[in-house]
């Protein structure tokens, strides 16, 4: 048999590799236990995800998993063994404001989970491909202190820069800088996904995504931002903008598209590669942008408010550049752009609430 395993298999990511890759493999384990729901409250839950990829996919097997847990993640590897061809390991605590009320539980997620996932894939099928969801938050505040320009609408980065182009580039340093607590443990799972492929010789990919979104992400204030946003514009919900006048940038790549890199790596898999992974200069906006954006499609308009106090460490300007990628596998683009994107939400967002 040939089996994928995703973790975090509910969460947005998660369940966008369960489709894509339902008719691709005999069988496709999920693990996730609804940790989301603790994070950041019921609204959140992934629930009616989990329930819907249930019903939708027949060689879909889920299981309630701790993937902290080398006992509940090892039965399930070795039960499965070396027909495991591919994980996705997906599963997080996905926001560097709440990483700071709980650090040991972030950390021991984030962090300790991925190194339970590699270890169970070294013992139990080491030429499975491993691919991992990592985060631009592990550049830390980095690109705050790029030559940024403040424009009607957006901070931009001077023109003459040579990220002006496509972007920031994986040669961008994770050193010297603030993260969040968060940002660390993504750069200790990060680190040790690199390593598990340079020491071991493992097949390992690192995706360092931007804001990652789509149709069936459970948005939350903390978490989520296109998809709050959506969910407040359809609601009339308060929406808060936390500091930088609402002119913050964030490069936005739909859920397939990530997972479409994942199915190209895996097909032409390479050891401890990293990559950056974002909407780029194709799809990208502004807080600013981004509400305006919402209230055209919904045809409502945004009740907001802007605070002059960001979140510690977050991102003025974040774009992605994968040349990188595109090189590694030129027949990959995107197929979504921010305003389909955003379509698409409405419509899903519009039938929960």
């Amino acid at each position: 048999m040939n089996i994928a395993i995703v973790t975090g298999s509910a969460g947005l990511i998660g369940s966008e590799s369960v489709a894509f890759m339902s008719d691709k493999f005999d069988l496709v384990i999920g693990i996730d236990n609804n940790l989301r729901a603790y994070f950041f409250g019921d609204e959140a839950s992934t629930e009616w995800n989990k329930k819907r990829i249930e019903d939708q996919f027949k060689n879909y097997k889920h299981y309630q998993a701790d993937i902290r847990s080398e006992e509940e993640i090892g039965k399930i590897f070795q039960e499965y063994g070396k027909d495991i061809k591919l994980i996705i390991h997906t599963a997080a605590q996905p926001s560097h404001d709440w990483a700071a009320r709980e650090p040991f539980m972030d950390f021991t997620v984030n962090a300790n989970g991925t190194l339970v996932m590699l270890e169970m894939t070294r013992l139990h099928c080491p030429e499975a491909v491993f691919i991992f969801t990592s985060t631009n938050k592990v550049y830390g505040d980095n690109p705050n202190f790029l030559p940024l320009v403040e424009q009607e609408t957006r901070w931009e980065i001077a023109e003459d820069h040579a990220y002006f182009k496509d972007g920031i580039d994986e040669q961008m340093s994770i050193d010297h800088t603030k993260h969040s607590l968060f940002g660390a443990s993504k750069v200790a799972a990060d680190v040790l996904v690199q390593e598990y492929g340079r020491y071991f010789g493992m097949k390992t990919g690192v995706f360092r995504g931007g804001c990652l979104t789509g149709p069936n992400h459970s948005g939350a204030q903390l978490h989520g931002f296109l998809a709050y946003l959506m969910k407040c514009a359809i609601t009339g919900n308060h929406y808060t903008i936390f500091g930088y006048k609402g002119k913050q940038v964030r490069d936005n790549i739909h859920s397939w598209d990530l997972v479409n890199m994942f199915w190209h790596f895996y097909q032409n898999p390479r050891s401890a590669e990293v990559y950056n992974a974002g909407g780029g200069r194709f799809s990208n906006c502004s807080m600013q942008e981004g509400i305006a954006l919402c209230e055209e499609i919904t045809g409502n308009k945004m009740n907001y408010s802007l605070s002059d106090d960001n979140r510690s460490g977050d991102h003025i300007w974040y774009i992605s550049d994968l040349s990188r990628f595109k090189s590694h596998y030129p027949t990959w683009d995107w197929k979504y752009d921010l305003k389909t994107t955003l379509s698409q939400m409405h419509d899903n967002i519009a039938k929960r609430v």
